[in-house]
């Protein structure tokens, strides 16, 4: 199995940032910064206000991970994540972000990758990054 890291040789993945608050799409970006590890490539963030973004970026093939924020009005980060794992043949991988703790079970009943808790950590949020796209996710298509 090949993963999203290593699949093209690529020189940035494609990772989306979806919330409708744009202080929790920035909070993500910047806690887990352009290379979250020095054995990935960098990561070339696209912002999402909603679900139709995701969708178009995964129907597109151009989806390397998405990051939801599981309280995002309307749709929530993790029915979004569901519908990706439930609707296609190779899913990118998913990190869902949560407000409590107590809702992780919730992120991982949505079928999540990976699950962040707010407020982030920047170290636990780059390594959180760099561990999903190295376990081997099958790598986009396209």
């Amino acid at each position: 199995m090949t993963t999203a890291a290593g699949a093209r040789g690529a020189e940035t993945l494609d990772v989306v940032v979806m919330s409708h608050r744009p202080e929790v799409r920035e909070a993500v970006m910047a806690a887990v910064g352009r290379r979250p590890a020095r054995d990935l490539p960098k990561l070339r963030f696209t912002e999402a206000a909603g679900i139709a973004d995701v969708l178009g970026a995964a129907d597109a093939g151009a989806l390397d991970l998405a990051v939801l924020d599981g309280e995002a009005q309307p749709t929530g980060g993790m029915g979004v994540c569901r519908q990706l794992k439930n609707e296609s043949d190779h899913p990118a991988p998913v990190i869902v972000v949560v407000r409590r703790e107590d809702d992780r079970w919730l992120a991982t009943w949505s079928q999540a990758d990976a699950v962040l808790v707010q407020p982030l950590d920047p170290v636990t949020a780059a390594r959180t990054v760099a561990d999903v796209l190295r376990a081997g996710v099958p790598a986009r298509q396209g």
